[in-house]
């Protein structure tokens, strides 16, 4: 196939090497075509424009960060892909936005699925990634081998049903790094040692993907991002938005959302999700 990748980031490059991978011939737009200039070496065409990238792809996927990037972007492809080809949005993004590029893609001839995924920097690079994927079940079945190179996809119904899925992934998240924060801190004020602490409560029912796979970079100071923190409050607005729609909220999420955008005023949202231990070392006579 010729695949039309937009998106070249921490977490869309890496995704984008497993298709290449497999064969498919690969056109890549990334908004700062400096940063997608080391693809040339696997193989990948890197192009001046999104409809460069795009005119003769079969399918096309999108990575990008926000729901305004997303709905630009596919203005592009809907003005210059194929009739017949396939666009997924693979962005945590709107469910409303993903209903309504559903709509228009149908008027332009290009099926449209959403395809978020979870799992981070580490499972992009490993193809490891879960992927939740929204539209036609006969449009998912052709792009499922292409999900599968990037790790284990899941078909959750019509249109948005993605984006829906993505953001209960994203609630279960934000209590999971709370809670795993909160754990460190409390054995830091109780002198334990952390690294013991977690191997201990890793194999009971506290276990957690967090516990295991974020838990560590705390102990080692290192806040680089796998997923930025002003991505994740932007996930969580969306979330947000969708229940306040509905007359609901979760106090829950709006809790984190909250500390994680106090975190951002201070200089942090560049830094990765688990640097949420910074509120509560702010918040501390003991430094981390």
């Amino acid at each position: 196939m010729v695949i039309g990748w937009i998106g070249t980031g921490i977490m869309g490059g890496a995704m984008m090497c497993h298709i290449q991978a497999a064969g498919h011939e690969v056109y890549a737009y990334n908004r700062t075509k400096a940063k997608a200039l080391a693809y040339e070496k696997k193989g990948i065409i890197v192009c001046d424009t999104i409809a460069e990238c795009v005119k003769n792809a079969d399918v096309i996927f999108t990575m990008v960060a926000y729901p305004q990037d997303v709905e630009a972007v596919f203005e592009e492809i809907f003005a210059n892909a194929k009739a017949g080809s396939i666009a997924v949005d693979m962005t945590t993004s709107s469910p409303t936005l993903a209903k309504q590029l559903y709509e228009k893609g149908k008027q332009k001839e290009i099926a449209v699925l959403d395809a978020p995924v979870s799992g981070g920097d580490s499972g992009a690079k490993a193809g490891t990634l879960s992927s939740m994927v929204g539209g036609d079940s006969a449009v998912y079945e052709k792009v499922l081998p292409l999900f599968q190179r990037m790790g284990t996809p899941h078909y959750m119904g019509e249109c948005g049903c993605g984006q829906h899925t993505k953001a209960c992934n994203q609630i279960c998240v934000a209590g999971a790094v709370a809670a795993m924060s909160e754990a460190i801190y409390y054995a830091r004020r109780n002198h334990l040692d952390e690294a013991k602490m977690l191997e201990a409560i890793s194999t009971g029912a506290a276990g957690s993907w967090q516990i295991n796979h974020t838990a560590p970079r705390v102990l080692a100071k290192d806040f680089a991002p796998g997923f930025f923190i002003k991505h994740f409050i932007k996930d969580m607005h969306i979330i947000q938005s969708v229940m306040k729609e509905q007359g609901q909220r979760l106090e829950m999420l709006d809790s984190v959302c909250a500390i994680y955008e106090e975190l951002a005023k201070q200089g942090y949202e560049n830094d990765g999700t688990q640097s949420l231990i910074r509120y509560y070392e702010g918040n501390s006579e003991e430094s981390v």
